[in-house]
C-alpha cells in the first residue's frame, strides 16, 4: 500500500470533530446497532477518566476513514463509536438547553451550549451562512439524527421508524439520564456538565488509519482481521455496489433492492462469512480470487448496474448449495450427501466448495452426489491423512469448477479426469498411512479418528454404529500416561506411538473406564470381551504390545483403509 494513500496517527475526539473537518457514514453503511451492553460499557470507561486521579486516556480503537480531499471523510469502521460519544454530546447539550429554559443560570448555559454545538456538532458554512452537521449518519439514521436529535427537540417521536433509529432515540435519552443523575449534586449542574464533555473529548482517543480510496481501505480491513481486530469487509464490499448503482437513473429503486436482496443473503448465512461465501461463488464461476484480491477483483469486474444484478441473481443460485455444505444438518439434502457434507467439515476442507457450487448447477443429482462422495475420499487421502500442500489441490479443484461452468465436463467421470491430480494412489496412500499420528488431546482431533476407526470396524465386521456414540470411547492401548508395566516403549517412543492410529481401538465405555492405564496383560482381557472385531481382533494376535506388533499393525490398517476410502474409477 503506497504510504501516500495510508496515515495512520492517534487523535482524541476533540482533535477529530473540533475543526472543520466533516465525517459521514457511507450512505448504505449497516444501522446503529448498540444496545445498552455497549452503553454501559462505553459509560463507565468514561468514568474511570473523570476522578483527579483516574485514568489519563482511554483508548477506542481503530478508526477507518476515506477521503478525497482531506475535508470529508467516510467512516469505514468505527461509525458505532462515534454516533454514540455524539449522541452523550448532543444529550449534555439538551441538558444545558433545559437547565436554561428553567432560569438555572441560562446566560451561561446558552453560551456553553452554542459553544458546544460549533465545536462537535455543525459550523456554519462562511458561503450559505446555514448550519451543517459534523456527522452525518447513513440513509435509515441521518433524517431523524439531524432533525430530532440535533435539534435538541423536546419531544421525539417513537413511531413509522426503523428499529436502528430507535435504538439511537434510547442510546440518547439512556446517556441523557445517566448524564442528569451524573450533576444533580453539582453546584452548577450546567458547569459540570460542560466540564464533563470537555474531559470525555480530550480523554477518548482513537487510532485513526486514513485512506485515499476503497481498495486501500479494503486493505486496511485485512491487515486489521489477520491482527485480530474485527471489522466487516462484507459493508467495504455492499457500499462499492451501491456506489455502482448510485450512478443511475433508477438509483433510489435499485438500491433498495440490492439492500433487500443483500441482507436476506446475509441473514440466511447467519453465522458464516459473507466474504467467504461470495469467494467460493466466484470461483465457481470466474477467474480464481484469493480472499485478500477479492475486492480488487470484484472492483475491476462488477462496474455496471447490469453486472451488479447478474451478481445478486448468481449468488442466490448458489446461496443454497453453500449453506448446505457449510451446515448439512439444515438442509434439504439426503442423509447421503448430508453425511458427505458433514465429512467435509469435519475435516475442515473447504477447498472442493467452488467446484461442489459448479457441480450442483451442472451435473444431475446422481453425479453430484457420486462426485460429492468422491471429494471426501481425497480430502481423507490428500488432506486428513497426507496432510499435503493445499495450493496445488486449490488450483486443481478451481480447474475442475471452470470445466463444470463451462459445460466442457458434464458427467461424474469428466470431472475425476481432472480430479486425478490430487488423489494419491493406493501405495502413497497405504504410506501415508502406515505412518499416520493424530492427536487426540483436541476435540476436532479425536472426532476425525472415532470417524477412523469407525470406518475401519464398519468395513472389517459389517459393524454400522455412531461414531458419536457416548456408549464408546477411544481406547489408547498405550497409555496417554503409561504407568508400570510399559517398559518396552522408551521415552520417545511414547511420543512416538501414542496417537499412531494403531494404538487405538474403540472399545465400549464401560471396559474403558474399567482398564484406565493398566498394563496390557491386564487391558488384553477386556478388550477381548468387546464386541468390536477390529478392537478383538487386537488382542487376540497379539499377546503382548510393543514397538514392532503396533507398527505391523498399522500397516494392516493402511491395507484396510485403502478399500475404504477409495474412488473405483480412478483406481
Amino acid at each position: 500500500m503506497a504510504a501516500a494513500n495510508f496515515n495512520t496517527e492517534n487523535r482524541t475526539y476533540r482533535q477529530l470533530l473540533g475543526n472543520g473537518l466533516t465525517y459521514r457514514i457511507p450512505r448504505f453503511q449497516r444501522d446503529y446497532s448498540w444496545g445498552e451492553e455497549e452503553w454501559e460499557d462505553l459509560w463507565v470507561d468514561i468514568q474511570s477518566t473523570l476522578p483527579a486521579d483516574g485514568e489519563p486516556a482511554h483508548y477506542m480503537g481503530y478508526l477507518v476513514l476515506q477521503t478525497d480531499d482531506n475535508r470529508i471523510y467516510e467512516v469505514i469502521d468505527g461509525q458505532q463509536r462515534l454516533t454514540t460519544i455524539s449522541l452523550i454530546v448532543l444529550a449534555s447539550m439538551r441538558l444545558l438547553n433545559r437547565f436554561a429554559d428553567e432560569g438555572k443560570a441560562p446566560d451561561e448555559n446558552r453560551r456553553r451550549l452554542d459553544q458546544l454545538r460549533a465545536t462537535y456538532v455543525g459550523y456554519l458554512d462562511p458561503v450559505t451562512l446555514t448550519t451543517r452537521n459534523k456527522l452525518s449518519l447513513n440513509r435509515n439514521n441521518d433524517s431523524y439524527y439531524r432533525d430530532y436529535l440535533v435539534t435538541l427537540a423536546d419531544h421525539l417521536p417513537q413511531r413509522g421508524f426503523p428499529a436502528s433509529t430507535h435504538a439511537m432515540r434510547k442510546a440518547f435519552e439512556w446517556f441523557e439520564r445517566r448524564l442528569r443523575e451524573q450533576v444533580k449534586n453539582a453546584g452548577d449542574p450546567g458547569m459540570a456538565l460542560a466540564q464533563f464533555v470537555e474531559t470525555l473529548s480530550d480523554k477518548l482517543f482513537f487510532t485513526v488509519i486514513t485512506v485515499a480510496d476503497q481498495l486501500n481501505a479494503y486493505k486496511v480491513f485485512e491487515t486489521l482481521n489477520a491482527r485480530g481486530v474485527r471489522l466487516s469487509a462484507t459493508d467495504l464490499l455492499k457500499n462499492y455496489l451501491f456506489s455502482v448503482l448510485a450512478r443511475g437513473d433508477q438509483a433510489a429503486h435499485e438500491m433498495d433492492e440490492l439492500e433487500r436482496r443483500w441482507e436476506g443473503m446475509v441473514g440466511r448465512l447467519g453465522g458464516e462469512s459473507f466474504p467467504d461465501f461470495l469467494r467460493m461463488h466466484w470461483n465457481s464461476r470466474k477467474g480464481f480470487a484469493r480472499q485478500t484480491e477479492l475486492f480488487k477483483v470484484i472492483r475491476n469486474s462488477v462496474q455496471t448496474r447490469e453486472v451488479v444484478f447478474d451478481l445478486l441473481r448468481e449468488m442466490d443460485e448458489d446461496i443454497d448449495t453453500y449453506l448446505a455444505l457449510t451446515q448439512p444438518d439444515g438442509s434439504s439434502w439426503s442423509l447421503a450427501w448430508k453425511q458427505s457434507a458433514q465429512e467435509l467439515r469435519m475435516f475442515s476442507v473447504r477447498q472442493p466448495y467452488p467446484m461442489l457450487l459448479a457441480a450442483k448447477r451442472n451435473l444431475s443429482n446422481a453425479d453430484f452426489g457420486d462426485l460429492l462422495r468422491a471429494t471426501v475420499v481425497i480430502a481423507f487421502r490428500y488432506n486428513v491423512i497426507g496432510a499435503q500442500h493445499t495450493g496445488e489441490q486449490e488450483r486443481v479443484y478451481h480447474a475442475a469448477a471452470m470445466r463444470l461452468h463451462g459445460r466442457e465436463a458434464t458427467t461424474f467421470e469428466q470431472v475425476l479426469d481432472t480430479l486425478k491430480q490430487v488423489y494419491p494412489g493406493d501405495d502413497a496412500f497405504k504410506t501415508d498411512f502406515t505412518e499416520k499420528s493424530i492427536k487426540t488431546t483436541q476435540s476436532r482431533n479425536a472426532k476425525i479418528v472415532r470417524y477412523i476407526l469407525c470406518s475401519l470396524e464398519r468395513q472389517a465386521g459389517g459393524i454400522d454404529f455412531d461414531a458419536d456414540s457416548p456408549a464408546y470411547t477411544i481406547e489408547h492401548v498405550l497409555p496417554q500416561s503409561p504407568e508400570a508395566g510399559w517398559e518396552a516403549f522408551n521415552d520417545r517412543d511414547l511420543d512416538l506411538f501414542v496417537y499412531r492410529l494403531a494404538n487405538m481401538v474403540m472399545l465400549e465405555t464401560g471396559m474403558n473406564r474399567a482398564i484406565g492405564n493398566q498394563p496390557y496383560a491386564d487391558k488384553r482381557p477386556v478388550l477381548l470381551r468387546s464386541n468390536m472385531l477390529l478392537t478383538k481382533r487386537l488382542a487376540e494376535e497379539n499377546a503382548d504390545w510393543i514397538p514392532e506388533r503396533l507398527n505391523a499393525r498399522q500397516k494392516r490398517l493402511a491395507a484396510l483403509a485403502t478399500s475404504v476410502w477409495r474412488i473405483a474409477q480412478i483406481a
